[in-house]
């Protein structure tokens, strides 16, 4: 095969697969010409190119056309090559738009590159949705708290929140408002001189809690709080003052002992100077007998007493006993 015939080959070819390319991005600017949101040929075959899909970028185009809101397929293609879900932003500003609520095409884009759901923002904005305090994530049934008298109380609530667009970007999440209405609740409980007047007014919580503006610097804003169920937990109260009372006890046991061990260590101190003093007896008495003090008489008259002494103590204790 000769250089000519691999040329015309490749000729062929290019001509084939530029067709195809053409054919498509004729059907989709025949679509935009018909649906008065016109994108032009070039610019769609610019858009394989860039490696845009352009049937997203034409079918939103004109879906958002037909609604009444105008986005430029440039804008629609940044969007896209940025990494956002196109489709998503462009409903989102169609149910924004029939709802009332303000949302640019600007706007909707950054809260798409954040992360966040644009549509389902919108969506809560129209419909507000609940929030169980606490969440499941929270690995809790119920937020609880301590009242004035000592009594626990087991409190579920239900928050309903709608999202502030304005604040969308940047705004702290659910997992903020959960947090802090289960601080309001525990702080409102903690307050109460008595569990009773919760349970009594347990919409006390729900007025108190609001307001506290739990909602400043989150993306939602908090409608109401209604109290599911309290239930009475535990004297929390009475199960301090007894873990109390059992360590005033031990305290106590131990200062006893300790005044016991030292008046035993005294007694024994006691007891051996007796028993030194008592050895010192033989020898004073050694040396009043060299002084001439002592007499015969006087030593053989102190061992009687002595003797008669101990007679005494040998009836007495024998008597005791009999007794």
């Amino acid at each position: 095969m000769d250089i000519k015939t691999v040329f015309y080959v490749g000729v062929i070819l290019a001509a084939i697969i530029l067709f195809f390319i053409v054919a498509k991005a004729f059907n989709l600017w025949l679509q935009s010409i018909f649906s008065n949101a016109k994108v032009s040929l070039m610019q769609i075959v610019l858009m394989r190119i860039r490696k845009v899909n352009p049937t997203v970028i034409v079918q939103n185009r004109i879906t958002a056309k037909k609604a009444g809101i105008e986005v430029s397929a440039d804008l629609l293609e940044a969007h896209y090559m940025a990494g956002g879900r196109v489709a998503r932003v462009v409903t989102a500003l169609i149910s924004a738009h029939k709802a009332g609520i303000k949302l640019d095409f600007n706007r909707a884009c950054a809260i798409d590159l954040a992360g966040r759901d644009v549509l389902d923002a919108v969506n809560t904005s129209v419909n507000p949705k609940v929030i169980d305090v606490p969440s499941g994530q929270m690995g809790r049934n119920s937020i609880d708290g301590i009242a004035g008298d000592g009594i626990q109380l087991k409190v579920k609530a239900r928050v309903t929140v709608r999202t502030n667009i304005d604040r969308l970007v940047g705004g702290a999440t659910e997992e903020t408002i959960v947090a802090r209405v289960g601080e309001g609740i525990v702080t409102t409980i903690g307050s109460a001189k008595s569990h009773m007047e919760v349970l009594e007014n347990p919409d006390r919580i729900s007025k108190t809690v609001l307001q506290r503006g739990l909602d400043a610097g989150t993306a939602f804003e908090i409608l109401s709080i209604d109290i599911a169920d309290i239930d009475v937990g535990e004297n929390i109260g009475a199960r301090l003052r007894t873990d109390r009372a059992e360590a005033d006890k031990k305290v106590a046991q131990a200062e006893a002992e300790r005044q016991r061990a030292m008046a035993v260590a005294r007694e024994q101190e006691m007891r051996a100077l007796v028993v030194e003093n008592e050895a010192k007896i033989p020898l004073a008495m050694a040396e009043a007998f060299q002084k001439g003090n002592l007499g015969i008489m006087d030593f053989y008259r102190m061992k009687n007493i002595q003797a008669d002494t101990s007679m005494r103590e040998s009836l007495g204790g024998v008597k005791k006993k009999e007794q």
